[in-house]
């Protein structure tokens, strides 16, 4: 997420309380469809208003629960998720919260640590929880009364570690500090040292002064070679001695890009900003030229400035008239630097690229990576997790802010989003184009990227929702590429990648907006599919949990494949490959898939489920023999099948099959 907007407060946390409480006992208006067509017209248009009473919207996805977010985080922004064993990790822009989901019904709150930050990414290994800080008022002691002070030493701008062994006892036990703070964080397991891990850091905040961190330079790389902008940072955790863990390198994976084409705004947000800058110049406010598009300027943002225009002259208290004017001045060189540019740059030459990475999807099991940067989607060989190495890139002048990437199980294709409006905008209206806030889906030969398609949600969302791709994962179903993805106050929606050519969405969950009359953030900020649940982290709202439902688009068979996979931990920017365990419900998936695809002979289906299912009711040396028996035909068969390589899979299945004892 691009912006650190908040949802609006009620007047006190105990009618927070209440309201959720009479949520959980009180059945929501949810609109019953189909499992096998999309419904028409679509029951996610026009879903009626609420906090925790909003109506919803599902399609061959089932909630399980919705649990209100505790006190201190109820009102805060809910950021990622992280999973280890039983237990969902859900940073929060006040630190973060531990769920226990072993009743994916009943979510019961295992434990909380109130550490203000934004935006509190989390990723988990073993004993070691990482957590990611980037604003000005991030405290090394977790406090919430924030950093005055131009220059302080006990501001947090970076990686915070816990020591988690005792979950509900989580200890701090180291700070790295960046130059430009943590906006996300990737966590890497490379499969060939069992004795590290490392942090890929994308920090997107200003550089802070060298006075405070030692080393921070926030000129261009060619005035000074030790620029803190147009790199990312590596940290290395030993895992034996974590309390030592340090930034080992800054790779400059931007080089020689320049910047790219991009769209602009819609004509009706234009308009909105040209008026909104107007008036907010009328009244002495600041506003920044972004892209070409006046903005107003975040207090957030203008604050920490007009304090170091204070601190640099020794001044104290307010900032005057002339300290204001002093700002103002400077800002398009101050904005300009943190979008890449220089004032002037384009009188001479082509301006530089991105300078920064928004996030970063790392794949150990291929040894490969997807940067999400600004304006580019990247392709990075990690085979040397500490000096990534950029291989490829693509831009797309549809794509605004290029946010996140996935790739597919066998590492063919890769999947990038675009956060166009960074995540506090609607950009899902019926006016907005499906090209402009989607997925753009690639193919990898070679080491380069294809581009092949688009997706985004299908449903028009009002002028209240913040709606955008954001983050998501896959959904280990065999054989296919099936994923889930949060779209904020769009919902969720899960669908087909496996064409990318001809994306299917195949089901979805949608709530109505928070307030019908006026805008508040609100939404899936990311859902992931973790031991058989889909997770979600609702911004305003707590933590959802759901599951897959069977359709015509994903049998039982599948979800039950789904099912065995069981990952120890998911950090979903550090991608798992899916293995899944010899079952019964392997070859009964791809059955399914070769009938729905006409793609095997239906008579040879039939009898292939028959002799699977007297198989299983056999056991020792009577079922291997039965399934070799079984495989080797199946071979056989495939040759003439009209989707042999799906039907040699299937064959190969249940030779696996026969091997488990």
């Amino acid at each position: 997420m691009a912006s650190g907007v908040e949802p609006s407060r009620s007047s006190t946390r105990t009618a927070f309380a209440r309201r959720a409480s009479l949520a959980i006992a009180t059945l929501v208006l949810a609109s019953s469809v189909s499992a096998q067509s999309a419904p028409s017209p679509d029951p996610r248009v026009g879903l009626k208003a609420g906090l925790l009473d909003a109506a919803e919207a599902a399609w061959n996805m089932k909630v399980l629960s919705k649990t209100p977010s505790p006190d201190k985080f109820f009102g805060s922004t809910n950021s990622d998720l992280a999973f280890t064993g039983k237990y969902v990790i859900q940073g929060n822009y006040n630190g973060y919260q531990v769920w226990d989901i072993t009743n994916p019904s009943k979510p019961s709150l295992k434990t909380t640590n109130y550490c203000p930050a934004s935006q509190s990414d989390v990723s988990v290994y073993k004993n070691l929880l990482f957590v990611s800080g980037e604003g000005n008022s991030g405290r090394i002691d977790c406090g919430d009364q924030g950093v005055k002070e131009t220059v302080s030493t006990v501001r947090l701008r970076g990686i915070r570690i816990f020591d988690i062994t005792d979950i509900t006892k989580p200890k701090n036990i180291a700070n790295v500090q960046t130059c430009r703070g943590s906006h996300t964080h990737t966590l890497l397991v490379d499969p060939k040292d069992k004795d590290n891990v490392y942090i890929y850091v994308s920090g997107s905040a200003g550089v802070r002064p060298a006075d405070e961190l030692p080393g921070c330079v926030n000129a261009t790389p060619e005035k000074d070679p030790n620029s803190a902008l147009f790199r990312i940072e590596v940290i290395k955790v030993p895992l034996a001695h974590p309390e030592q863990a340090a930034i080992v390198s800054s790779p400059r994976i931007f080089n020689d890009l320049t910047a790219p084409a991009r769209h602009g705004e819609a004509p009706e947000d234009i308009a909105a900003a040209a008026k909104m800058a107007a008036e907010a110049r009328a009244r002495g406010a600041f506003t920044v030229n972004i892209q070409g598009t006046e903005l107003v300027a975040p207090d957030q943002f203008i604050k920490p400035m007009l304090d170091s225009v204070v601190g640099a002259r020794h001044g104290t208290g307010a900032a005057t008239g002339a300290d204001s004017a002093a700002l103002r001045a400077a800002l398009p060189g101050i904005v300009a630097k943190m979008f890449g540019e220089a004032p002037g740059a384009a009188d001479h030459g082509p301006r530089p690229g991105p300078t920064q990475c928004h996030d970063i999807t790392v794949y150990p099991g291929i040894g490969l990576a997807g940067g999400a940067c600004e304006g580019y989607g990247l392709l990075l060989d990690i085979k040397d997790p500490a000096h990534p190495v950029r291989i490829a890139a693509v831009a797309d002048s549809n794509f605004s802010y290029w946010h996140s990437a996935t790739f597919n199980n066998d590492g063919s294709k890769v999947l990038f989003s675009d956060e166009w409006g960074g995540g506090g905008a609607p950009k899902c209206r019926a006016t907005d184009k499906k090209e402009w806030g989607a997925d753009a889906l690639f193919t990898i030969e070679k080491g380069q990227m294809t581009f092949q398609g688009y997706h985004k949600l299908s449903a028009a969302q009002t002028v209240n929702e913040n709606c955008v791709a954001h983050n998501g994962s896959l959904i280990p179903i065999p054989g296919r590429d099936i994923m889930v993805q949060a779209f904020y106050q769009g919902g969720l929606t899960v669908f087909d990648w496996t064409d990318p050519t001809h994306v299917k969405e195949i089901g979805y969950f949608d709530r109505g907006p928070i307030d019908s009359t006026r805008f508040v953030m609100g939404g899936s900020w990311s859902v992931y599919w973790y031991n058989g649940v889909i997770v979600s982290s609702e911004i305003a709202r707590g933590l959802d949990v759901l599951e897959l439902q069977p359709s015509a688009f994903i049998s039982q068979n599948e979800i039950d494949a789904a099912k065995s996979v069981k990952l120890e931990y998911l950090n979903a920017q550090g991608q798992p490959k899916f293995v899944w365990p010899a079952s019964f419900a392997m070859p009964r998936a791809y059955l399914d898939q070769l009938e729905r695809n006409k793609g095997f002979d239906g008579a040879k289906i039939a009898s292939t489920r028959a002799a699977l299912s007297a198989a299983e009711k056999l056991s020792g040396t009577a079922r291997t023999d039965a399934l070799n028996t079984l495989a080797t035909q199946l071979h056989t068969d495939a040759r003439s099948a009209a989707d042999a390589p799906k039907a040699h899979t299937l064959a190969s299945s249940v030779g696996e099959l026969a091997k488990v004892k």
